[in-house]
């Protein structure tokens, strides 16, 4: 397993240090230290806890590639959403753990749908004159008008009603207040729905 963060995804922010911290501190001065914005203290977190995180992964998911990315997912998105944390002693590797288990379960959910999709290609390879049920067009073109929304409304609008993910789940990925992730989903579902209806303009 990589044990460095700087394999985490490129949009990780280049904050600058506000509270210093070191190998020794307590559980509760690294959540201190994180919800005050230090990647110092990530990174304690991370070393502190990264194995235990892998290791959950690995056991859900008995692949080494995915166990990974998992965990680094779960570091960044405890990274992004640090303002949800609560400061309070033996707070933050429950906090890890409920992450990486929304993660693995982002990435079921992925992997299921993929296989989904491998599936319905398979069958259409078959020697028979290509043809797209009802079902399939019906996906096509709310894929299509869902990509119109924009984002975030997008990405909120497909996780949310198409993936089945919790908005308080999407608020805490996306490190946006509760409230404007419901809003967005929303306006995002009620414009879906009138696009999907023919009635609103491209």
């Amino acid at each position: 397993m990589s044990r460095s963060l700087l394999a985490a995804p490129r949009e990780a922010p280049k904050l600058a240090e506000v509270t210093s911290i070191d190998a020794q501190a307590s559980d509760h001065e690294v959540a201190l230290a994180i919800r005050a914005g230090s990647h110092e203290a990530l990174s304690v977190a991370f070393t502190r806890w990264g194995s235990l995180i892998y290791t959950l992964a690995m056991r859900t998911l008995q692949n080494s590639h995915d166990a990974d990315e998992v965990t680094q997912q779960t570091f960044v998105s405890a990274w992004f959403s640090r303002h949800l944390l609560r400061p309070e002693p033996s707070a933050l590797p429950r906090w890890l753990i409920g992450i990486a288990k929304h993660r693995i379960a982002d990435l079921r959910r992925t992997q299921a749908r993929s296989h989904r999709t491998g599936m319905t290609i398979e069958a259409q390879a078959e020697p028979s004159p290509p043809t797209i049920d009802d079902a399939v067009a019906d996906r096509l073109v709310i894929a299509y008008e869902l990509e119109r929304l924009g984002d975030p409304k997008a990405t909120i609008v497909r996780r949310a009603y198409v993936e089945d993910v919790p908005l308080a789940t999407i608020a805490e990925d996306l490190g946006m207040p509760l409230n404007t992730v419901k809003s967005h989903a929303k306006r995002g579902l009620a414009q879906l729905r009138e696009r999907l209806r023919g009635g609103a303009p491209g």
